[in-house]
This record gives structure tokens, sequence and C-alpha cells, in this order.
């Protein structure tokens, strides 16, 4: 890849890797490690901070809480907040999907807002959205792109 990209981590990716997901947290560092090595822009939400906290939160594991916190410190992950201008595009995404969740439509509303030329999660639902090109960890190849 030879094209700069910011890229829109939902909160899934983020997971797997912090939490050394079985199945994917080998596949997120060499992800990272790609997006990295090409000096793409890595962004995320508020909403991924409140989602991926709860847990540790519940189970008292403040090293987790920390860890969060410098891991988006150490790869320059911007944690964009949700204005108004997010939450009326993120009710447009929820009238034209009925079957997305509100965290969704505020997560793909956030990368909307703010330019993401990608939006990387684990859920296939939200690649209706078809505003920005939504790449599954599972389809992800390392130039970025769908498998195909």
């Amino acid at each position: 890849m030879t094209d700069n990209k910011t890229v829109f981590l939902d909160t899934a990716p983020l997971i797997y890797f912090l939490d050394n997901n079985v199945l994917y947290a080998e596949k997120m560092m060499r992800i990272f490690d790609s997006l990295l090595s090409n000096n793409d822009r890595l962004v995320s939400s508020v909403i991924t901070a409140e989602e991926y906290l709860v847990y540790p939160l519940r189970t008292g594991n403040q090293q987790k809480v920390d860890v969060f916190f410098e891991f988006t410190a150490d790869y320059g992950i911007d944690l964009i907040p949700v204005s108004l201008a997010i939450a009326k595009k993120a009710a447009y995404i929820r009238a034209a999907f009925p079957s997305f969740k509100s965290m969704d439509a505020l997560q793909l509303a956030a990368a909307a807002e703010t330019g993401c030329d990608l939006f990387l999660t684990n859920d296939k639902q939200l690649k209706q959205f078809e505003e920005i090109p939504c790449v599954t960890v599972d389809e992800w190849n390392m130039e970025g792109k769908e498998k195909g």
C-alpha cells in the first residue's frame, strides 16, 4: 500500500488484540503492524472506550483499564468524541438500517463524519452501510483490502 488512509477501528478488533483473543490476536497484531508501517491514521471513538472498559471496571481490573489507554496512546489512536453532527448522522443511519444497534450507528457516523477511508470491524451486517468501505477482520488481507 502506498496511499495513507484514515482507518476507523470498531470495538471488536481492539478487544481481540487487547484481550489476546485466541482466534484473532495474532492477526490483529499483523493488521496493526501493517497500518502503522504505512503511516495510516488510526481512529476510534469514545464509544469504543465505553464498550471496552465495562468488563474491566465491572471485575475491578484496573490493569486492563490502564492498558487500554496506554495502547491507544502508544498507537496514536484518536478517540473521537460524539458530537451533535455524529448523533444526527447516526440517527440517519439507524433510520436507513433499522437492524443496526445505536452503538454501531454511532461508530459508523463517527467514521463518516471524520472522513475515514475504511471501517475495520468484525460485524458483517455493517457492510450494508456503503458510505465507507467496511472490512471485517476475517476479510482483511495485508493490503488492507477485502479478500477476493
